[in-house]
């Protein structure tokens, strides 16, 4: 999987940074962001936003002018927590196969269906907590294309590509993942409402 990708064309609307430690400030948050929703684990992420920040060191001539560089450093951000995930999914593989736990990769369409819109209503500072806390909440094979799709706006055949699973299941995963997520959002929004009567 190529983590270098090249700079896209997406103005950032940033003015270009002095030096690389503004740089990195400027960026900082967002590349953990992107790499927390997608490993579910603190410390990974901010390893992974150190590697980030490593490459774009070394081509910081080139970032340091660009105006699409907020979208370069999150590509990476994305590819580099993908390759960790992986890693690590490869070898959970290595010892399910053991129990003779064998997964289709075709999953069965889902009867349900989420709304497209479901992420619009969700703007408020204590909204996102609650995403950001219920995402933590989902498995990785839901959470992972979730995030993909809906916060780094990659279409399904990218995903299905870069996570090297059949396009039905990329759907399926995401739809369960979505309608798992407004369970858990709804609950939390019913306690919340509670506590407040």
């Amino acid at each position: 999987m190529n983590d270098e990708p090249p700079v896209q064309n997406q103005p950032s609307g940033l003015a270009p940074p002095a030096d690389f430690t503004t740089f990195m400030r400027m960026y900082q948050d967002m590349v953990f962001t992107t790499s927390a929703r997608l490993v579910r684990n603190d410390a990974q992420a901010e390893d992974i936003a150190q590697e980030v920040f490593i490459k774009a060191y070394e081509h910081f001539d080139m970032l340091a002018t660009s105006p699409s560089a907020g979208g370069w450093l999150k590509t990476v951000a994305t590819n580099l927590s993908l390759n960790h995930l992986q890693h690590y999914r490869k070898r959970w593989k290595f010892f399910s196969e053991f129990g003779g736990d064998s997964q289709d990769e075709d999953a069965p369409a889902v009867e349900f269906a989420a709304p497209d819109t479901f992420f619009d209503a969700i703007d408020s500072e204590e909204k996102r907590a609650w995403v950001e806390e219920a995402l933590a909440k989902l498995p990785d094979h839901q959470r992972v294309p979730l995030v993909l799709y809906h916060f780094e706006d990659i279409p399904y055949d990218e995903i299905s590509k870069r996570l090297g699973v059949s396009l039905a299941k990329v759907k399926t995963d995401i739809l369960r993942a979505r309608a798992a997520l407004a369970k858990i959002l709804a609950r939390a929004d019913g306690a919340e409402r509670a506590m407040a009567n």
